[in-house]
């Protein structure tokens, strides 16, 4: 069970690091409209992968490798944002700044470097080793 710490973070450097997160989600958000309208605005044979017979395989294998590629980016820029908004979550409980598995503070470099991190190095390393 986590133990209770208190942020490494003064709440100068909290604001400064959840405007941040803030203008990085905005950023996430534009990019990801634009992929889906990218992606998704498709026609349905484009999007099932069926091509005209008058049509190269090759054009067909690189219709088929952008999708799944936009699709890729999708789902990491979602991801990127569910953990921004955790983050922002814990800034708002006051628990910003706190690691996830041991509760201990999360080193101010590393919340610096990646403000959505939400594990200290320590058991970040930990969780490397175990994949």
């Amino acid at each position: 069970m986590p133990t209770t710490s208190k942020s490494p973070l003064s709440k100068k450097e909290t604001i400064e690091l959840k405007d941040r997160l803030l203008d990085e989600r905005k950023d996430l958000e534009a990019q990801f409209q634009e992929l889906e309208e990218s992606t998704f605005s498709a026609n349905q044979s484009e999007m099932t992968g069926e091509m005209g017979f008058d049509e190269e395989y090759a054009d067909a294998g690189t219709a088929t490798f952008e999708r799944e590629k936009d699709l890729s980016l999708v789902n990491n820029i979602r991801d990127l944002m569910e953990r921004i908004d955790k983050a922002l979550a814990k800034i708002d409980e006051g628990t910003y700044g706190l690691c996830d598995r041991c509760g201990k503070p999360i080193e101010k470099l590393r919340l610096k470097a990646l403000p959505y991190a939400n594990l200290c190095l320590k058991d970040k390393q930990a969780e490397e080793r175990v994949r």
